[in-house]
């Protein structure tokens, strides 16, 4: 009978046990933060919940491509991957081997416990400028001179599908410097001197991120899914008023100045949903920016609310000290208390997580400011859809490169020209060009040279010379394409007086200017042009009618040749496009760029920036000359 009495008792007992034990594993089986249906702060806070600190210090860790593999990946935790300028997965590669590279990288990162994604990031400053057959658009000085935002978001929708070809996620664009100085080895990657351009500039943001939603809270990162990438205002803050233009170095400037000129451009950013923002290298009145907590935790993070991650440049935490990585824990800690929650290493990576991680254990670095940076991490990654979409979509290959993408450059070309002069007389103009001429001649350094007219940060960080860099049309092969057919182009890089002279040229076009270069290598005292560019325009423009384009990063010394030529036209660091110069100077379409930097008649006059009591020059801000379409 008792026993009876235990077995009847016992098998309800059995059921509901197993009952609770099978809620228990769909329990387990359901993450809340995988659940895209869950508030996004639900989200980050149940991942986070779960995350040791050897996940979270991962998350803050970004290591370069050379270093990656999915062993790495799965064993560190990494939370992110770069490729630095010209780190690629072969030369030339594909979009398909780029693809191959980032979704094995991704399969170590979600091979991990918790699967978080790793994001990928890049220097896509003028399209998808590392990647060979990627349209490469004007550099950013070349865009201000359109005054044109809405071309320049436009140029940003086509970057991030570029970049998404690729499988890549993450943009470091688009620098918001305010060029105070064209001695500054950066100025070609800042829209203007003048802080409202920029500011316009900052379309790009929604152009490589899509369009905010009207509900969104201000500073909340917005990224909108698979053909869009995050993008990256950077460097914060004061990056182009540096002391004569020296680059990484320190701006001297009052606090109303730094918040006048260099920081309004970072109010729109914010606005427009901006997932990133890197510090700059430099100084602001003797203070390291990567070190600098009242600015980067207490005006970005707190009074502008901005809520994307902050990211550090190249081994900037090492560059807090002089020589850099002198006092390695030093640099950590006033790194990662300063406010900085991703670590661009982007070497020795192994070095930063041991420091970090013994800062932490030892209370020197709170775990609050660990948690800030990863909810920082985490909330750009769920917002761009990272966890339900983690690899790449090969159907976006053929973005790569696109004609139409080709056609949008070209237009970006024509519109960044500056027409500076156009006759001897504004009775006698040269431009627009006739097509149909018997000989015509093109001369100059940069006439035959894509990798000239694309400047830094392309296929390589300092660029690189000649024509077997990438795909696109120099400027040679643009006259030929547009003159009539029986029009004869003669070209002759430096030609001698004589030889200009005896040929019967109709008139000449001569394209002369800068080498390429990124960064420190571009800083200059005498902004000159290579040679024998001087002597080019001598011979030449002493002979015959000319119009000299100038091809260059920023203005140069024209003072001395201005009155030898015929026409003058700025031209930037045009990209691939060069039948963009060609539409203009042949009159399909009429010239309309205006300067967005002073041009300096000598370099003793700088800086000189237009509203200086001294300015005083060779041709002023907002000049340019129009001409009427054919």
């Amino acid at each position: 009978m008792g026993v009876e009495r235990m077995r009847r008792f016992w098998t309800p007992m059995m059921l509901l046990m197993i009952l609770c034990l099978s809620a228990a594993f769909t329990e387990a089986e359901y993450l809340k933060y995988k659940d895209p249906k869950q508030p996004l702060n639900a989200r980050i806070k149940d991942l986070m919940g779960r995350m040791t600190l050897e996940e979270k210090i991962g998350q803050m860790t970004q290591i370069e491509r050379k270093l990656a593999s999915p062993d790495i990946m799965k064993k560190y935790f990494i939370g992110s991957v770069l490729s630095g300028g010209g780190s690629v997965p072969a030369p030339k590669a594909s979009a398909g081997a780029w693809v191959d590279m980032v979704n094995d990288l991704q399969k170590g990162a979600l091979s991990t416990r918790l699967g978080i994604p790793m994001i990928y990031g890049i220097d896509a400053v003028h399209g998808h400028n590392n990647v060979y057959k990627a349209t490469i658009f004007p550099h950013n000085v070349g865009l201000g001179a359109t005054r044109d935002p809405e071309l320049v978001k436009r140029i940003g929708a086509a970057t991030a599908l570029e970049v998404r070809a690729t499988g890549i996620q993450y943009a470091f664009a688009p620098c918001i410097a305010v060029c105070r100085d064209p001695r500054w080895g950066r100025c070609y990657e800042s829209y203007s001197e003048d802080h409202k351009i920029v500011q316009a500039m900052t379309e790009l943001i929604p152009g490589l991120q899509g369009d905010l939603p009207a509900n969104s809270r201000k500073g909340v990162p917005f990224v909108a899914g698979k053909t869009k990438v995050a993008a990256c205002a950077k460097h914060f803050v004061g990056d182009g008023g540096t002391v004569r233009g020296i680059d990484e170095n320190n701006t001297v400037i009052d606090y109303k100045g730094l918040l006048s000129i260099h920081m309004p451009a970072y109010y729109d950013s914010i606005r427009k949903g901006v997932a990133t923002v890197m510090v700059s290298y430099s100084s602001w009145n003797g203070k390291k920016m990567h070190a600098n907590r009242d600015l980067v935790t207490g005006f970005l993070k707190n009074k502008l609310k901005f809520r994307g991650f902050v990211i550090s440049d190249w081994q900037g935490i090492d560059r807090i000290t002089n020589p850099p990585h002198a006092n390695y824990t030093y640099s950590v800690r006033a790194g990662v208390l300063a406010g900085i929650d991703m670590i661009m290493l982007p070497e020795d990576f192994t070095v930063f997580i041991d420091d970090l991680t013994l800062q932490v254990k030892n209370n020197i670095i709170p775990m609050s400011r660990i948690d800030d940076a990863v909810r920082r991490i985490l909330r750009v990654k769920f917002v761009m859809g990272l966890f339900e979409d983690p690899l790449a979509d090969p159907s976006l290959a053929n973005q790569l490169g696109s004609q139409e993408h080709r056609e949008l450059a070209r237009e970006a070309v024509r519109k960044s020209l500056v027409l500076l002069k156009n006759g001897k007389s504004a009775k006698t103009p040269l431009l627009p060009l006739p097509k149909k001429a018997p000989k015509i001649l093109v001369a100059g350094t940069h006439a035959d040279n894509l990798g000239y007219q694309c400047g830094g940060w392309t296929i390589e960080w300092q660029g690189v010379q000649g024509n077997d860099l990438t795909v696109g049309t120099t400027i040679l092969d643009a006259v030929k394409k547009t003159v009539d057919p029986s029009t004869q182009v003669v070209y002759s890089q430096n030609p001698d007086a004589n030889f200009v002279k005896t040929n019967g040229f109709s008139y000449a076009i001569v394209v002369v200017g800068e080498l390429p270069y990124a960064e420190m290598f571009g800083d200059s005292t005498n902004l000159t042009m290579i040679e024998p560019g001087p002597s080019t325009i001598r011979n030449v423009c002493g002979a015959v009618k000319c119009v000299v384009v100038v091809v260059s990063g920023r203005p140069i010394v024209m003072e001395p040749y201005v009155s030898q030529v015929d026409a003058l036209v700025a031209a930037w660091l045009p990209g691939t496009e060069g039948l963009g110069v060609t539409d203009a100077l042949f009159g399909d379409y009429g010239f309309s760029g205006k300067l967005a930097r002073t041009w300096f008649k000598s370099v003793e006059q700088l800086p000189m920036n237009v509203g200086d009591s001294h300015y005083d020059p060779l041709f002023p801000f907002g000049f340019g000359l129009t001409t009427k379409q054919h």
